[in-house]
């Protein structure tokens, strides 16, 4: 293989692009960040502030009292929380004990979560007494190898004058606890000194996270994170943030479960001391309410989230003059959407890129520009890039030519959980992660993703890459979303379809749409059919969701 493309010169990023990072563990970070800010607010919950020695404190009691409780190096601790100051606490308070968090998204059916807790191993998982999450964390206690259950109550993280409310005219959404020696409530797992047993952690080699994704060959697995990967990229996104040191507030709406959250709003915003603002769950309304209130600096999030922002009635009344910068990641922006948001708001949106192997970020567009819309700009620092051959990848793309996307870095990593073959396919033989993703890198260093090498729809022996279909769909002013799929076809094996949905206002046919979208294609692009839609299925954290639309319409 021929040398992966060199960012040492032209590199638009505030920071050198080949700096090292020296191993740090998460807690040891942590630490750091409570021994400067003290008495600085790092939580705010819906209005309830927590400061840095607060949440120190707490998690320094969580971390005894899984000690006490068996949990330690070798133990899996699973967190089944929506962003509520439960997930932080449990969270650092797992690693400080020693033993590796896995991450379970609430939206799971307790089929689901069993699966992942039998194949993670998990020993103790950690839920609140939401009736939307406690009867599924206890079917799965009694129908797994699950040892003991922690229950936090929602109402105990919030305002005194809220949490009476809540705990008065929100009953129907408490679930009650049984009485089962299994079960621990949060407030009694806490009620310690604090002070647990010291615990040495090797950054580079003790995994910190187990997080479950589709990965780049489509089945569930969890990625191994070790505590270097975590702390590598956060270090990694504060670096390219010119103005890191000014105090963020980060508005938190991204679930923590999710890796582009895990990075992005909770490791970094500690890492630099900032405050997270945060909402148990994204609504629009909230959200903008939140941005006034906490006078928010910074918002990561996916397009279909920015999308509802600009659609909400309470846009017009937000005070967003505090809004420095906005992430947008997850899936890619429409150029109108991103233009739109930034005349609305009058902050920076810039696009980046990542995987959860990749500990969640890749690449990004410089804060100060120059900004390529519809690239996911350069590689963050430490990482390396090379473009595979789409045929083989075990040879480079020729130069000029898109390839597969293949990374190094520190925030890469270590491998899947129990599953070599995985490891297998995902790496090349010498290291690099194989994404899946096709790429493209211009003159200036600029990487732009040109669609998944499993989504390209294979037309009569030509390939079709989804992506540039969708994005002439986004250029009728009716279009709000747009999905593209291969379907079965007798003659050419397979033809693309799109799939859409309207901007309000708008009424037109797939029929009409199809007839102004095919002349702009070549004709082995040219769609079957285009169906309107009322909405198109988005994954947990708001992406449209590529795999459910498929499965439901090949079912």
């Amino acid at each position: 293989m021929s040398s992966p493309h060199d960012w040492s010169h032209d590199y638009r990023h505030p920071t050198p692009w080949d700096q090292p990072f020296a191993p740090l563990t998460l807690p040891d970070m942590l630490a750091a960040s409570a021994r400067r800010k003290g008495d600085a607010p790092m939580l705010d919950f819906m209005g309830r502030r927590f400061s840095y020695a607060e949440v120190a404190d707490g998690v320094a009691r969580v971390a005894r009292g899984l000690q006490q409780r068996g949990i330690g190096r070798g133990s899996r601790v699973g967190l089944f929380l929506p962003n509520v100051p439960h997930y932080v606490a449990a969270y650092y308070g797992a690693l400080a004990a020693g033993a590796t968090v896995v991450n379970f998204s609430p939206l799971y059916t307790a089929r689901e979560l069993e699966a992942q807790v039998e194949d993670s191993g998990t020993d103790l998982l950690v839920t609140i007494s939401a009736a939307a999450l406690l009867p599924t964390a206890l079917a799965v206690l009694d129908g797994s190898s699950l040892k003991h259950l922690v229950v936090g109550s929602i109402a105990g993280g919030l305002p005194a004058a809220k949490s009476m409310l809540y705990r008065l005219f929100k009953k129907s959404e408490v679930a009650a606890l049984p009485d089962d020696p299994r079960v621990i409530r949060f407030s009694a797992l806490a009620a310690n000194d604090g002070r647990p047993d010291p615990v040495v952690i090797d950054a580079e080699s003790d995994v910190a996270l187990i997080q479950y994704t589709g990965g780049t060959t489509g089945t569930p697995k969890g990625a191994k994170l070790t505590h270097q990967n975590l702390t590598a990229n956060a270090r990694q996104v504060n670096a390219i943030d010119p103005d890191h040191d000014a105090g963020d507030r980060i508005l938190g709406v991204l679930p923590f479960f999710h890796v582009f959250a895990n990075t992005c709003v909770l490791n970094r915003t500690i890492l630099n001391g900032g405050m997270i603002a945060m909402l148990p769950r994204f609504d629009a309304k909230a959200a903008l309410r939140a941005i006034t209130r906490t006078k928010t600096t910074a918002l990561p999030g996916v397009p279909t989230m920015y999308q509802a922002l600009l659609d909400h009635p309470d846009l017009a009344k937000t005070d967003f003059s505090s809004l420095r910068v906005c992430i947008s990641g997850g899936a890619p922006m429409p150029a109108e959407l991103r233009e739109k948001f930034i005349a609305a708001t009058g902050a920076s949106l810039v696009e980046g890129y990542g995987l959860t192997e990749s500990s969640g970020v890749v690449a990004t567009n410089p804060y100060d520009g120059p900004v390529k819309p519809g690239t996911i700009g350069q590689p963050i620092p430490a990482t390396r890039i090379r473009l595979l051959g789409r045929d083989d990848p075990t040879q480079d793309a020729a130069p000029g030519e898109a390839g597969e996307l293949a990374v190094k870095g520190p925030q890469i990593m270590q491998g899947y959980w129990n599953r070599a073959e995985a490891d297998k396919d995902s790496f090349t033989a010498d290291g690099w992660l194989r994404t899946g993703d096709v790429a493209a890198i211009d003159d200036e260093g600029y990487i732009r993703i040109v669609d998944r090498l499993k989504d390209m729809i294979a037309v009569g022996g030509f390939k079709v890459y989804p992506s540039v279909i969708e994005a002439h769909l986004h250029e009728h002013p009716a279009v709000k979303e747009a999905i593209v799929l291969g379907v079965p076809d007798s003659y050419r094996g397979e033809v693309p379809k799109a799939f859409v949905t309207l901007e309000e206002g708008f009424e037109v046919s797939g029929e009409a749409l199809a007839a102004w979208l095919n002349p702009q294609l070549g004709k082995h692009e040219r769609v079957s059919a285009v169906e309107v839609r009322a909405s198109l299925p988005k994954t947990m954290i708001g992406k449209l969701d590529r795999k459910a639309l498929r499965a439901e319409t090949s079912s």
